[in-house]
């Protein structure tokens, strides 16, 4: 009798030690996992392409936190000052992520091997009329008006043009100039001028001459006339082939992104100082009160179809070119 109980405590012994073994050799085998999908968030270092300019002030208490050893994410930042050339470095593949304007990312997608996904919105609208005529106050105004303004072909045309015919002003010339210093010029020899700025020429523009204001934003016009959509100035894209094998990394990423966008946010001082280091704006005082109207944000999440895809509509209507010659489809847009 004994010997049949002691043989029976040895065989559940056994028994438990047989499943402490399985559950243990599961756990290692989860744990495994989580470590890999870990690993391979830590080890890879991500080449971020990013665009000088309002696009990027989001981005630079992450790029200062990189190099002095302050965040999990390994990040290699080069600036660019065209979005083409982001584009010819991600088709090359010398770049993995790229902050590039709202319309580049749809043509990158067309023209990058296995196309490329927005991850978040960067930047919102960062364009003002500005005019030291006090009878401007909306695009209504504009009827009859020579408007002075940047980006001929690209989003600031589509969306001028866009706003104008939506307000039903069919008697106003946009007059393109290659630089907003020549704008800021004509603003301050002719009082009567009307320019459309990006900031932080406006902020620049305004401090400069204490008799201009800004008439309008065109974000606020924009809603005037569209209710379902936003201006969308800048973007966040990865190349498709690299989110397939590092989802972790750029998942990580975002909420660096994330955390950066808000301290540009709620630590103008500090930013300021940032923008400056990375030449982004010349100096401190003016980078003090442009960041605050340049639309930083990190927009993610099913957000980002929310608020872009309406945009991308607009300047499709426009100029189907401008997107690439067709709307991207819904894996454009990344939910996470």
């Amino acid at each position: 009798m004994r010997t049949k109980k002691f043989k029976k405590t040895i065989s559940t012994i056994a028994l438990v030690l047989i499943l402490v073994m399985v559950f243990g050799t599961v756990a290692t085998a989860l744990t495994g996992c989580g470590a890999s999908a870990s690993a391979s968030g830590d080890d890879v270092t991500i080449r971020v392409a990013a665009l000088k300019g309002p696009t990027t002030i989001g981005l630079v208490n992450l790029i200062d936190d990189v190099k002095n050893g302050n965040s999990d994410v390994k990040c290699n930042f080069e600036m660019y000052t065209q979005g083409s050339d982001i584009m010819a470095a991600m088709a090359a593949g010398n770049v993995d992520i790229g902050l590039v304007p709202s319309n580049v990312a749809c043509i990158m997608n067309g023209k990058i091997e296995g196309g490329v996904t927005v991850i978040d919105i960067n930047t919102l609208s960062v364009l003002n009329c500005v005019t030291a005529d006090e009878s401007v106050s909306s695009v209504a105004d504009l009827a009859g008006r020579t408007l002075y303004a940047t980006g001929q072909g690209a989003t600031p045309e589509y969306t001028i043009r866009y706003l104008l015919e939506k307000n039903g002003v069919t008697d106003c010339t946009i007059e393109f100039k290659s630089e907003p210093t020549e704008i800021v010029s004509i603003l301050s020899e002719n009082s009567s001028a009307v320019a459309v700025l990006p900031q932080p020429f406006v902020t620049a523009a305004t401090l400069q001459n204490t008799s201009l204001k800004v008439a309008f934003a065109l974000e606020d016009e924009w809603a005037k006339v569209n209710d379902s959509s936003s201006i969308v100035t800048g973007v966040t894209v990865v190349k498709n082939s690299f989110l397939a094998e590092h989802k972790g990394a750029v998942d990580a990423f975002i909420k660096a992104h994330k955390d950066s966008a808000d301290k540009a946010v709620s630590d103008i001082d500090k930013t300021a100082a940032l923008t400056v280091e990375q030449g982004i704006i010349a100096k401190e005082p003016l980078a003090k009160k442009a960041i605050p109207n340049c639309g930083v944000v990190c927009i993610s999440g099913k957000e980002i179809k929310k608020t872009l895809a309406g945009y991308l509509e607009v300047l499709f209507e426009q100029d189907p070119k401008s997107v690439g010659g067709q709307l991207p489809d819904d894996s454009f847009y990344y939910e996470g």
